[in-house]
Protein backbone atom coordinates (compact mmCIF):
# COMPACT_ATOMS: atom_id res chain seq x y z
CA UNK A 1 0.00 0.00 0.00
CA UNK A 2 1.26 3.51 -0.85
CA UNK A 3 2.52 5.54 2.09
CA UNK A 4 1.76 9.25 2.36
CA UNK A 5 4.26 9.75 5.19
CA UNK A 6 6.62 12.67 4.66
CA UNK A 7 8.58 15.32 6.50
CA UNK A 8 8.14 19.10 6.80
CA UNK A 9 10.47 21.42 8.72
CA UNK A 10 12.16 18.28 10.03
CA UNK A 11 8.87 17.07 11.54
CA UNK A 12 7.30 13.73 10.48
CA UNK A 13 3.81 14.01 8.94
CA UNK A 14 1.39 11.21 8.09
CA UNK A 15 0.30 13.02 4.93
CA UNK A 16 1.65 16.07 3.06
CA UNK A 17 -1.68 17.88 3.45
CA UNK A 18 -1.73 20.67 6.04
CA UNK A 19 -4.76 22.72 7.09
CA UNK A 20 -3.67 26.34 6.80
CA UNK A 21 -4.27 29.22 9.17
CA UNK A 22 -7.98 30.08 9.18
CA UNK A 23 -11.18 29.96 11.17
CA UNK A 24 -11.01 26.18 10.74
CA UNK A 25 -8.02 26.10 13.10
CA UNK A 26 -9.04 28.75 15.62
CA UNK A 27 -9.83 26.38 18.49
CA UNK A 28 -8.65 23.09 19.96
CA UNK A 29 -12.05 21.56 19.20
CA UNK A 30 -11.81 22.42 15.49
CA UNK A 31 -8.21 21.24 15.33
CA UNK A 32 -9.27 17.91 16.88
CA UNK A 33 -11.90 17.50 14.14
CA UNK A 34 -9.29 18.18 11.47
CA UNK A 35 -6.93 15.64 13.03
CA UNK A 36 -9.69 13.03 13.16
CA UNK A 37 -10.43 13.76 9.49
CA UNK A 38 -6.87 12.75 8.53
CA UNK A 39 -4.97 16.02 8.17
CA UNK A 40 -1.17 15.87 8.39
CA UNK A 41 -0.68 19.04 10.45
CA UNK A 42 -2.48 22.30 11.22
CA UNK A 43 -1.42 25.92 11.21
CA UNK A 44 -3.31 27.63 14.02
CA UNK A 45 -5.25 30.75 13.04
CA UNK A 46 -2.82 33.67 12.86
CA UNK A 47 -2.36 36.07 15.71
CA UNK A 48 -2.60 39.51 14.09
CA UNK A 49 -1.02 42.26 16.18
CA UNK A 50 -2.52 44.81 13.79
CA UNK A 51 -6.05 43.62 14.59
CA UNK A 52 -5.38 43.88 18.32
CA UNK A 53 -4.17 47.46 17.88
CA UNK A 54 -7.20 48.29 15.72
CA UNK A 55 -9.65 46.95 18.30
CA UNK A 56 -7.94 48.88 21.08
CA UNK A 57 -7.89 52.05 18.98
CA UNK A 58 -11.63 51.81 18.33
CA UNK A 59 -12.32 51.27 22.02
CA UNK A 60 -10.16 54.23 23.05
CA UNK A 61 -11.86 56.53 20.53
CA UNK A 62 -15.25 55.70 22.00
CA UNK A 63 -14.03 56.24 25.55
CA UNK A 64 -13.80 59.46 27.54
CA UNK A 65 -10.55 58.25 29.06
CA UNK A 66 -8.00 58.27 26.25
CA UNK A 67 -5.15 58.04 28.77
CA UNK A 68 -6.31 54.48 29.41
CA UNK A 69 -5.12 53.49 25.93
CA UNK A 70 -1.83 51.93 27.04
CA UNK A 71 -3.55 49.86 29.70
CA UNK A 72 -6.25 48.71 27.29
CA UNK A 73 -3.65 47.78 24.66
CA UNK A 74 -1.67 45.69 27.10
CA UNK A 75 -4.77 44.04 28.56
CA UNK A 76 -6.26 43.24 25.15
CA UNK A 77 -2.98 41.95 23.80
CA UNK A 78 -2.42 39.68 26.79
CA UNK A 79 -6.02 38.44 26.76
CA UNK A 80 -5.86 37.61 23.05
CA UNK A 81 -2.45 36.01 23.37
CA UNK A 82 -3.66 33.84 26.25
CA UNK A 83 -6.49 32.52 24.09
CA UNK A 84 -4.03 31.53 21.38
CA UNK A 85 -1.70 29.91 23.90
CA UNK A 86 -4.59 27.92 25.37
CA UNK A 87 -5.54 26.71 21.89
CA UNK A 88 -2.01 25.42 21.31
CA UNK A 89 -1.75 23.77 24.73
CA UNK A 90 -5.16 22.08 24.49
CA UNK A 91 -4.47 20.92 20.95
CA UNK A 92 -1.15 19.38 21.92
CA UNK A 93 -2.96 17.40 24.62
CA UNK A 94 -5.72 16.16 22.33
CA UNK A 95 -4.11 15.37 18.96
CA UNK A 96 -0.99 13.59 17.72
CA UNK A 97 -0.29 15.79 14.71
CA UNK A 98 2.11 18.76 14.53
CA UNK A 99 0.73 22.11 15.67
CA UNK A 100 2.21 25.09 13.82
CA UNK A 101 1.63 28.55 15.30
CA UNK A 102 1.16 31.51 12.94
CA UNK A 103 2.19 35.09 13.67
CA UNK A 104 1.51 38.37 11.89
CA UNK A 105 3.04 41.18 13.93
CA UNK A 106 3.87 44.82 13.29
CA UNK A 107 6.87 45.52 15.49
CA UNK A 108 9.95 43.32 15.39
CA UNK A 109 10.02 42.98 19.18
CA UNK A 110 6.49 41.60 19.11
CA UNK A 111 7.41 39.00 16.49
CA UNK A 112 10.03 37.76 18.93
CA UNK A 113 7.81 38.03 22.02
CA UNK A 114 4.94 36.12 20.39
CA UNK A 115 7.31 33.48 19.02
CA UNK A 116 8.77 32.78 22.46
CA UNK A 117 5.32 32.45 24.02
CA UNK A 118 4.11 30.07 21.30
CA UNK A 119 7.21 27.93 21.68
CA UNK A 120 6.66 27.73 25.43
CA UNK A 121 3.04 26.70 24.86
CA UNK A 122 4.24 23.67 22.93
CA UNK A 123 4.01 24.69 19.26
CA UNK A 124 6.02 22.32 17.06
CA UNK A 125 6.93 25.07 14.59
CA UNK A 126 6.20 28.68 13.66
CA UNK A 127 4.86 30.18 10.45
CA UNK A 128 5.77 33.84 10.05
CA UNK A 129 2.94 35.42 8.07
CA UNK A 130 4.81 38.51 6.86
CA UNK A 131 3.04 41.14 4.77
CA UNK A 132 4.62 44.54 4.19
CA UNK A 133 2.62 46.88 1.96
CA UNK A 134 4.65 49.87 0.68
CA UNK A 135 2.62 53.05 1.18
CA UNK A 136 5.45 55.51 0.62
CA UNK A 137 7.56 56.02 -2.50
CA UNK A 138 10.77 56.26 -0.51
CA UNK A 139 10.57 52.63 0.65
CA UNK A 140 12.60 50.55 -1.78
CA UNK A 141 12.30 46.90 -2.67
CA UNK A 142 15.59 46.30 -0.91
CA UNK A 143 14.20 47.99 2.22
CA UNK A 144 11.21 45.66 2.25
CA UNK A 145 13.34 42.59 1.73
CA UNK A 146 15.63 43.62 4.58
CA UNK A 147 12.63 43.93 6.88
CA UNK A 148 11.80 40.29 6.11
CA UNK A 149 15.36 39.23 6.83
CA UNK A 150 15.50 41.21 10.08
CA UNK A 151 12.26 39.64 11.35
CA UNK A 152 13.31 36.10 10.48
CA UNK A 153 16.80 36.56 11.94
CA UNK A 154 15.42 37.94 15.20
CA UNK A 155 12.86 35.17 15.62
CA UNK A 156 15.31 32.46 14.61
CA UNK A 157 17.74 33.67 17.27
CA UNK A 158 15.01 33.65 19.92
CA UNK A 159 13.50 30.17 19.52
CA UNK A 160 14.67 26.62 18.88
CA UNK A 161 11.65 25.28 16.99
CA UNK A 162 11.68 25.39 13.17
CA UNK A 163 10.42 28.44 11.29
CA UNK A 164 8.60 28.72 7.97
CA UNK A 165 8.13 32.05 6.19
CA UNK A 166 4.93 32.72 4.25
CA UNK A 167 5.62 35.09 1.37
CA UNK A 168 3.81 36.68 -1.56
CA UNK A 169 4.80 36.38 -5.22
CA UNK A 170 5.31 40.14 -5.62
CA UNK A 171 9.08 40.08 -5.18
CA UNK A 172 11.19 40.86 -8.21
CA UNK A 173 13.35 37.78 -7.61
CA UNK A 174 11.77 35.08 -5.47
CA UNK A 175 14.81 32.84 -5.83
CA UNK A 176 17.05 35.51 -4.33
CA UNK A 177 14.65 36.10 -1.44
CA UNK A 178 14.50 32.41 -0.61
CA UNK A 179 18.29 32.15 -1.01
CA UNK A 180 18.73 34.82 1.67
CA UNK A 181 16.08 33.28 3.92
CA UNK A 182 17.88 29.98 3.61
CA UNK A 183 21.12 31.73 4.49
CA UNK A 184 19.68 33.02 7.78
CA UNK A 185 18.47 29.49 8.59
CA UNK A 186 14.75 29.69 7.80
CA UNK A 187 13.54 26.10 7.71
CA UNK A 188 10.69 26.45 5.24
CA UNK A 189 8.95 28.69 2.74
CA UNK A 190 5.18 28.85 2.16
CA UNK A 191 4.09 29.95 -1.33
CA UNK A 192 2.03 31.98 -1.51
CA UNK A 193 0.18 34.26 0.88
CA UNK A 194 -3.40 35.04 -0.13
CA UNK A 195 -4.03 38.66 0.84
CA UNK A 196 -7.16 40.67 1.30
CA UNK A 197 -7.71 42.64 -1.90
CA UNK A 198 -9.97 45.73 -1.88
CA UNK A 199 -12.91 46.13 -4.23
CA UNK A 200 -15.09 49.20 -4.80
CA UNK A 201 -18.86 49.42 -4.90
CA UNK A 202 -19.40 52.07 -7.60
CA UNK A 203 -23.12 52.45 -6.77
CA UNK A 204 -22.69 53.23 -3.08
CA UNK A 205 -19.18 54.68 -3.33
CA UNK A 206 -17.92 52.31 -0.70
CA UNK A 207 -15.60 49.36 -0.33
CA UNK A 208 -16.99 45.86 -0.59
CA UNK A 209 -15.75 42.35 -0.03
CA UNK A 210 -14.21 40.31 -2.82
CA UNK A 211 -14.39 36.54 -3.38
CA UNK A 212 -12.19 35.13 -0.65
CA UNK A 213 -12.04 31.53 -1.81
CA UNK A 214 -9.34 30.34 -4.17
CA UNK A 215 -9.73 27.81 -6.98
CA UNK A 216 -7.45 25.32 -8.69
CA UNK A 217 -6.43 27.88 -11.30
CA UNK A 218 -4.73 29.87 -8.54
CA UNK A 219 -2.21 27.06 -8.19
CA UNK A 220 -0.31 28.20 -11.28
CA UNK A 221 1.86 30.84 -9.60
CA UNK A 222 3.00 28.46 -6.89
CA UNK A 223 3.52 25.62 -9.37
CA UNK A 224 5.91 27.65 -11.52
CA UNK A 225 8.01 28.90 -8.63
CA UNK A 226 7.99 25.58 -6.79
CA UNK A 227 9.33 23.86 -9.91
CA UNK A 228 12.12 26.40 -10.27
CA UNK A 229 12.91 26.89 -6.59
CA UNK A 230 13.05 23.18 -5.75
CA UNK A 231 15.89 22.84 -8.25
CA UNK A 232 18.14 25.43 -6.62
CA UNK A 233 17.34 25.37 -2.91
CA UNK A 234 19.41 23.29 -0.52
CA UNK A 235 18.05 23.03 2.98
CA UNK A 236 14.70 24.79 3.00
CA UNK A 237 11.33 23.04 2.66
CA UNK A 238 8.56 24.19 0.35
CA UNK A 239 4.86 24.22 1.21
CA UNK A 240 2.44 25.16 -1.58
CA UNK A 241 -0.50 27.27 -0.47
CA UNK A 242 -3.45 28.75 -2.44
CA UNK A 243 -5.17 26.81 -5.20
CA UNK A 244 -4.94 23.31 -3.73
CA UNK A 245 -8.44 21.88 -4.10
CA UNK A 246 -8.10 18.39 -5.62
CA UNK A 247 -5.81 15.40 -5.20
CA UNK A 248 -4.38 16.24 -8.62
CA UNK A 249 -3.38 19.68 -7.26
CA UNK A 250 -1.46 17.99 -4.43
CA UNK A 251 0.23 15.59 -6.84
CA UNK A 252 1.21 18.39 -9.23
CA UNK A 253 2.73 20.38 -6.37
CA UNK A 254 4.81 17.45 -5.16
CA UNK A 255 5.91 16.57 -8.69
CA UNK A 256 7.14 20.16 -9.00
CA UNK A 257 9.15 19.70 -5.81
CA UNK A 258 6.93 20.74 -2.90
CA UNK A 259 7.33 18.94 0.43
CA UNK A 260 3.77 19.68 1.55
CA UNK A 261 0.66 21.60 0.54
CA UNK A 262 -1.77 23.69 2.54
CA UNK A 263 -5.54 23.68 2.03
CA UNK A 264 -8.19 26.11 3.21
CA UNK A 265 -10.85 27.17 0.69
CA UNK A 266 -11.76 23.63 -0.31
CA UNK A 267 -12.18 22.63 3.35
CA UNK A 268 -14.55 25.58 3.86
CA UNK A 269 -16.53 24.76 0.72
CA UNK A 270 -16.70 20.97 1.02
CA UNK A 271 -16.13 20.33 4.70
CA UNK A 272 -13.39 18.35 6.40
CA UNK A 273 -14.43 15.23 4.51
CA UNK A 274 -12.36 16.58 1.62
CA UNK A 275 -9.20 15.61 3.55
CA UNK A 276 -9.90 11.89 3.26
CA UNK A 277 -10.89 12.38 -0.37
CA UNK A 278 -7.55 14.06 -1.09
CA UNK A 279 -5.55 11.42 0.75
CA UNK A 280 -7.38 8.60 -1.04
CA UNK A 281 -6.90 10.27 -4.42
CA UNK A 282 -3.15 10.57 -3.88
CA UNK A 283 -2.89 6.95 -2.73
CA UNK A 284 -4.84 5.70 -5.74
CA UNK A 285 -2.65 7.67 -8.16
CA UNK A 286 0.53 6.41 -6.46
CA UNK A 287 -0.65 2.82 -6.76
CA UNK A 288 -1.48 3.31 -10.44
CA UNK A 289 2.00 4.75 -11.05
CA UNK A 290 3.72 2.15 -8.81
CA UNK A 291 5.04 4.72 -6.32
CA UNK A 292 5.35 3.42 -2.77
CA UNK A 293 6.41 6.69 -1.10
CA UNK A 294 6.07 10.44 -1.58
CA UNK A 295 9.84 10.83 -2.01
CA UNK A 296 9.78 8.58 -5.07
CA UNK A 297 7.95 11.17 -7.15
CA UNK A 298 8.77 14.42 -5.35
CA UNK A 299 10.49 16.77 -7.76
CA UNK A 300 10.22 14.45 -10.77
CA UNK A 301 8.97 17.41 -12.78
CA UNK A 302 11.04 20.19 -11.28
CA UNK A 303 13.02 22.66 -13.34
CA UNK A 304 16.26 20.71 -13.52
CA UNK A 305 14.75 17.27 -14.07
CA UNK A 306 12.51 17.79 -17.11
CA UNK A 307 13.79 17.76 -20.69
CA UNK A 308 12.52 21.26 -21.45
CA UNK A 309 13.10 23.54 -18.41
CA UNK A 310 11.85 26.46 -20.49
CA UNK A 311 8.33 25.23 -19.72
CA UNK A 312 8.74 26.93 -16.35
CA UNK A 313 10.16 30.11 -17.89
CA UNK A 314 7.60 30.89 -20.57
CA UNK A 315 5.32 33.80 -19.81
CA UNK A 316 3.74 34.56 -23.18
CA UNK A 317 0.53 33.22 -24.74
CA UNK A 318 1.80 33.39 -28.35
CA UNK A 319 1.89 29.63 -28.88
CA UNK A 320 -1.60 29.16 -27.46
CA UNK A 321 -3.20 31.86 -29.57
CA UNK A 322 -1.32 30.73 -32.68
CA UNK A 323 -2.77 27.23 -32.29
CA UNK A 324 -6.27 28.48 -31.43
CA UNK A 325 -6.61 31.36 -33.85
Amino acid sequence: MASLACSYLGIPLRTPIILSSSGLTESAEKIKKAADAGIGAVVVKSLFEEMINYEVGAAVESSDYSEAGDYMLQYTKEHTLTEFLNTIEKSKNSVDIPIIASINAVNQKEWVAFAKRFESAGADALELNINIIPVTKTLTGADIEQKYFNIVSAVKAAVKIPIAVKISYHFSNILNIVHHLEGIKADGIVMFNRFYEPDIDIDNLDFKSFPVFSNSDDLRHALRWTGILSSVKNHIDISVSTGVHKSSDVIKSILAGADTVQICSTAYQKGLGIINELNSGIEQWMQEKSFDTIDEFKGLMSYNTIKDPAMYERSQFMKYFTNHG
